[in-house]
């Protein structure tokens, strides 16, 4: 077993690596970028070394120095997580030329799996069915576009170094076909350096369901299989293990399948095997088709660790090291239900942007797992993936695994930034996801439903008024000889509080009366027990009560100007400026294209908020610019009346 490992990534993953290698004894050296000087991997790890600046490619990316940072600090082996390099087989290449040990497969090993037409091909060979489409090599935009003819309407454009969802687009109709191939190609080329794209069959009622595999090098296992089916635009959001309604003969089939993908590449580590599956008329072991293979540990694994008993980051370090595979196929077996559910610093409201902040306040609940990696007190960075954490919990059946995670979703606790909790408990709570009649399209089918914001419960509001006033914490009597005070308070409604005593209050708000106590077990309003707990910041009050309620500390005289916003297009948030459409003086329709903004990993349009003139065009293409920042200011509306 080795010593000492350098753990070439960052964030949650960086962390459940160090957990695993701390119990096996095992050293562990961290790197960091300048963004991520204080971040908590590099605290966790026995030794640091810094590699570089906050962009990928000036640190997490740079192979050169994360070998330079082995060798110099004495490790025998380099994990590469998920992401950035893991990857890469020309970093496998070099980690193995200076003498180290990559904890992970074979150059080659990725490389027959890096490409996903060249995959499909070897797939072919192995035996392992393949979804109907066009995985050549002429990216004639014509002939793609016959191919799709071929294949039949709706396809999916997908690119062929691709993942995350990025350079892929589904094609409705041949009419919308060159559009969607020049936005996919575009977004390949910035996410992975490649345009090229495969062209595959759509299927109606998709299910992602993936394998998970384990090599080393001779012979292959599969640790049964994992749902991704809940996803928003290619993004899965939560995932489960086993897959609901498999059956036996299905369930056979494609851990079968998977591990022959496996053996024919010769695989040594943890790998994933994905496939697409009709679920048109429930799953059928003829009905499901090999999309790709992910060559390293999966962002979900964690569900199948709960379901199996197996530490695949053990199996990693223990198979890398020279070991066999720890197990047979028929010592594996499933043990209940698992979930897993992604928290992310995003603003749901607004289409699921990335968001920042720093994390003023972060609280997990304390019957699930939290893998994370961050702690009160960090800063969402713009420049990597805005994960805060992965919730994971495990039951004997699928309905208590599921409760379980409604639970632990409502008892966790964020403040500082906005985050998808509220839209990851509607899901938890959608019927249809509960009775297992998932597929990839749930999440588009019933968006609406899912990110409505409902009204904030009356008890949320007294108490953030109590907050507002400082009297959250019970103390204060207000008392004069004549009764109690009444004072207005400073909110973002009509609020007022009367004090009676200590943790006796009685709060207005827009009319309505509430009393409050203050008792042992908390604030009961109105007589009932609302268990919630309260984090005052300087801008913004949140109550956590049966979910996050986020107050903003305003004074309710301030006034915006009316129509303001729309002459202005803002950056919603720090970001890179990729690339800009239009020009002073050019007309424009409301919903046309004025700029695209790279920011996390992920390009956002910018659109026109309303028909208008182009008054100023304040950026330019690869200029990197902070939240809030104007990029398009159109002409007033009174000025384009004058001038028509």
């Amino acid at each position: 077993m080795f010593h000492k490992i350098l753990i070439a990534n960052r964030g949650e993953i960086a962390c459940r690596v160090i957990d695993t290698a701390r119990r096996m004894g095992v050293a562990t050296v961290a790197v960091y970028s300048d963004a991520d000087a204080g971040a908590r991997h590099v605290a966790l790890a026995d030794e640091a070394v810094h590699i570089g600046g906050p962009r990928p490619a000036d640190s997490y990316l740079r192979g050169d120095a994360i070998i330079r940072a082995a060798l110099d600090t004495g490790a025998q082996a380099i994990h590469p997580g998920y992401g950035f390099l893991s990857e890469n087989p020309g970093f496998v290449d070099a980690v193995q030329a200076a003498g180290l040990v990559f904890i992970g497969p074979s150059g080659d090993a990725i490389r027959a799996m890096g490409l996903k037409d060249a995959a499909k091909a070897l797939m072919v060979e192995a035996g392992v069915p393949v979804v109907p489409g066009y995985h050549g090599t002429n990216q004639d935009p014509e002939h793609l576009a016959g191919a799709a003819d071929t294949v039949g309407y709706p396809v999916l454009i997908k690119a062929v170094a691709g993942g995350g969802g990025k350079g892929m687009r589904r094609v409705d109709h041949p009419r919308d076909f060159a559009a969607a191939l020049a936005s996919a190609q575009g977004e390949a080329q910035t996410a992975f350096g490649n345009p090229d794209v495969l062209i595959e069959k759509y299927v109606e009622k998709p299910r992602h369901i993936e394998v998970q595999v384990f090599g080393d090098g001779t012979r292959a296992v599969h640790l049964f299989e994992r749902d991704c089916s809940l996803q928003r635009r290619h993004q899965k959001v939560i995932e489960e293990a086993p897959a609901p309604g498999m059956t036996p003969e299905m369930r056979a089939a494609m851990g079968q399948a998977a591990v022959r993908a496996a053996e024919a590449i010769g695989y040594s580590g943890a790998g994933t095997v994905e496939f697409i599956v009709d679920a048109s008329d429930g799953l059928r072991a003829d009905r499901f088709w090999f999309m790709e293979m992910n060559t390293r540990l999966q962002v979900e694994h964690p569900v199948t660790e709960a379901i199996t008993g197996v530490d695949l980051v053990e199996w990693q370090l223990r198979v890398a090291s020279g070991e066999p595979l720890p197990a047979r196929q028929e010592d594996l077996k499933i043990t209940g239900h698992a979930f897993e559910a992604r928290l992310y610093a995003e603003d749901v409201p607004a289409g699921f942007l990335p968001a920042t902040g720093t994390l003023a306040h972060l609280r997990f609940a304390d019957h699930c797992r939290a893998d994370t990696g961050v702690r009160p007190g960090d800063t969402i960075s713009p420049w990597y993936d805005p994960m805060i954490a992965k919730l994971i919990t495990h039951g004997p059946t699928r309905a208590v695994a599921l409760a379980q995670l409604a639970q632990a979703l409502d008892q966790t606790e964020v403040a500082g930034t906005v985050t998808n909790l509220g839209f990851l408990g509607a899901l938890a709570r959608h019927p249809g996801f509960a009775a297992g009649d998932v597929d990839t399209g749930l999440i588009a089918r019933d968006l609406d439903a899912l990110v409505a914001q409902g009204a904030q419960p009356p008890a949320a509001q007294a108490l953030a008024v109590l907050a507002a006033a400082g009297l959250h914490e019970g103390a204060g009597s207000g008392f004069a000889l004549w009764g109690a005070l009444r004072r207005m308070v400073p909110f973002a409604c009509e609020a007022a509080v009367r004090v009676h005593g200590p943790g006796q209050v009685t709060v207005e708000v827009d009319g309505a009366v509430h009393d409050c106590v203050l008792k042992p077990d908390g604030w009961w309003v109105d007589g009932v027990k609302t268990g919630a707990r309260l984090h005052v910041g300087t801008d913004e009050i949140t109550v956590f009560m049966g979910g996050a309620h986020r107050f903003a500390r305003v004074d309710p005289l301030a006034r915006v100007a009316e129509g303001a916003a729309s002459d202005l297009t803002l950056a919603p948030m720090p970001g890179l400026v990729k690339a800009v459409f239009v020009a002073p003086g050019q007309e424009v329709a409301a919903g046309d294209r004025l700029a695209i903004l790279e920011a996390m990993k992920m390009e956002h349009t910018m659109l026109a908020a309303r028909a208008g003139v182009v008054a100023e065009v304040l950026v330019a293409p690869g200029v990197q610019v902070e939240a809030g920042a104007a990029l398009i200011r159109l002409a007033d509306e009174a000025a384009d009346e004058a001038a028509a």
